[in-house]
């Protein structure tokens, strides 16, 4: 018997490092035409299930598939421009779509607890939906500007701009006297953006963000920035994974040299590799670890966690980190059961936020190059 499980533990040994040359992709964005193809699907589709399952499962996912898709869109509308307006097609739905949803039900997009206290800033607006429909129009014009969404995205930026503002230390809420690292670097992201579609400069208001951010919310331990504070600054929760990957990577418009510092501190913190995988945590490794609806379950020992993982492709994919990306994939290759039918490629482990992010990820890039002001532009009627 001692030989038998000696054997198994030698065959163990030798089998379980090769797992990741059945999972490992070629290339990791050989995946984007699949899962773009569904994206399309469920962007142009009104009564998609899917959608609808989204939106009873958590508000807020909804939106944020949304974003991500119209992001991912905008990017392939500048990586495949002999496929333009096929893809800027996909972006015009999910905008037009979310604009006639907010209108007929303002807190559409928001968890309950909503209505359980009353905003600070007296305007009373989510810093949440703002940001996130901001940042979905400074995108579709920063590819081609239209004139039917103009006036949209001034409106809206300006309303983002004045929660900033009127928030103590520019800190602005998502909820009352809650607020988000998450959608305060979405909504800063939308600035840079926007102003490269209108020449207008939010640069001085983008820089003293940065600062009170170094200066209130940056962890003594970590040195990666809290998740959520109250508008008065006070920390709620500290560096969470789910927050960090993806404000890391709007800080890049913001201040890339900050930018950069938080990711290489997430992945020294947070990331896992062994074998040719990768996972990432949601809590450094000094902190106890909780289950919240965001970030989903932790697995023991390892320290992976689903929310973290997802998206710390897109931070993987925005700095440049290839060895993480292609680690993050096998892994989602081997655990997250993809599945393809004939209206594309989802993963059956996930849903359509955790596509839409791994899409958005896999065609990153055009989108945030062209942040610099433009020079005479068109729009186009």
């Amino acid at each position: 018997m001692r030989r038998d499980v000696l054997c198994i533990l030698l065959a163990a040994a030798v089998w379980v490092p090769t797992l990741q040359f059945w999972f490992r992709p070629t290339q990791p964005r050989e995946l984007a035409p699949a899962l773009a193809a569904r994206q399309r699907e469920l962007a142009l589709r009104d009564d998609h299930p899917e959608s609808e399952r989204m939106r009873r499962l958590n508000p807020e996912w909804d939106l944020m598939t949304r974003t991500f898709s119209a992001l991912a869109f905008a990017n392939l509308a500048l990586r495949e421009p002999e496929r333009k307006a096929a893809h800027l097609e996909v972006v015009d739905a999910l905008i037009a779509r979310t604009l006639l949803d907010e209108q007929a039900r303002g807190d559409v997009f928001l968890l309950p607890y909503v209505h359980a206290g009353v905003f600070q800033d007296p305007v009373g607006r989510s810093l949440f939906v703002d940001g996130e429909l901001a940042l979905m129009l400074a995108a579709r014009q920063r590819v081609e500007p239209v004139a039917r969404w103009a006036p949209l995205l001034r409106e809206r930026v300006d309303r983002v701009a004045g929660q900033l503002e009127r928030a103590p230390l520019l800190l602005a809420e998502s909820y009352p006297d809650e607020g988000w690292t998450f959608c305060n670097t979405v909504a800063l992201a939308a600035l840079a953006l926007s102003d490269a579609v209108d020449g207008r400069d939010h640069g001085e208001l983008r820089r003293r963000w940065v600062a009170s951010a170094r200066a209130n919310l940056v962890d003594a331990g970590t040195g990666l920035l809290a998740s959520s504070f109250t508008w008065r600054g006070r920390v709620l929760d500290g560096p969470e994974g789910s927050t960090l990957w993806l404000s890391a990577h709007m800080l890049q418009l913001v201040d890339a040299d900050f930018a950069r510092e938080q990711y290489q501190r997430a992945r020294a913190e947070l990331v896992g590799e062994l074998w040719g995988f990768a996972w990432a945590g949601e809590w450094p490794r000094s902190t106890a670890a909780r289950v919240d609806i965001d970030s989903g379950p932790t697995i023991p020992l390892v320290n992976a966690n689903a929310g973290s993982s997802g998206l710390a492709l897109v931070g993987a994919a925005a700095f440049g980190d290839e060895a993480l990306l292609k680690g993050l994939v096998t892994s989602l290759r081997f655990a997250a059961f993809p599945s393809r039918d004939d209206s594309g490629l989802r993963f059956a482990a996930g849903n359509a936020l955790a596509d839409a992010v791994l899409l958005y990820s896999l065609v990153q890039g055009p989108l945030w190059t062209l942040a610099a002001p433009p020079r005479g532009l068109e729009v186009r009627q």
